[in-house]
């Protein structure tokens, strides 16, 4: 098993973070993972996007060309990053930041309403755990308890009181992507 991620968004979005969870909870799982970031000067506001791979073998280079799986959460990543999926994976978009949803027939797109349903319950901060939970629905890559173990790992000890808040973001986010 071997998976290809990449997600990309607005710095600020919590695009990176979103990455260092995934490839964190990987690790608490004896997976071999690859977490590589790249963003422009301004980190928020300015485009970010991270490679994540996650597999039960070695890992030959973390540089990829195409992608099973895209999670995209604004309009300049969904116009550089939808034809970077391989035929038959997964995109994943945020309905709030896309005004021209994914066209390609060739692969599964799923949407998620994560930005409109973090700001309807008041948990704008978990935005990016949200988005998470629907990748995870759909990609069982690793399990909840390792996010929260990656969550605890990744997290500044100050914050680790709103662990449980991203966890129930996660199982949220499970229960709000739809196909598209």
């Amino acid at each position: 098993m071997k998976h290809e991620i990449i997600i990309a968004g607005f710095g600020g979005q919590g695009v990176l973070s979103m990455g260092k969870i995934l490839a964190y909870s990987g690790l608490m799982e004896n997976k071999e993972v690859t977490w590589m970031p790249a963003y422009g000067p301004e980190q928020r506001g300015g485009t970010a996007n991270v490679t994540v791979i996650v597999s039960d073998e070695r890992i030959s280079s973390p540089i990829l060309s195409k992608y099973d799986c895209a999670i995209i959460l604004n309009q300049p990543s969904l116009a550089k990053f939808e034809s970077k999926v391989k035929p038959g994976g997964i995109l994943i978009y945020d309905g709030y930041g896309i005004i021209n949803p994914p066209t390609r027939k060739d692969i599964k797109v799923y949407r998620i309403d994560a930005m409109d349903e973090a700001n309807e319950r008041n948990m704008a901060k978990t935005f990016n755990m949200i988005v998470l939970g629907g990748l995870l629905k759909l990609m069982p890559i690793v399990s909840i308890e390792s996010v929260v173990k990656a969550l605890r790992k990744t997290l500044p000890e100050r914050h680790h009181h709103l662990i449980p808040m991203n966890e129930e973001a996660i199982r949220i986010g499970m229960g709000i992507i739809k196909e598209a």
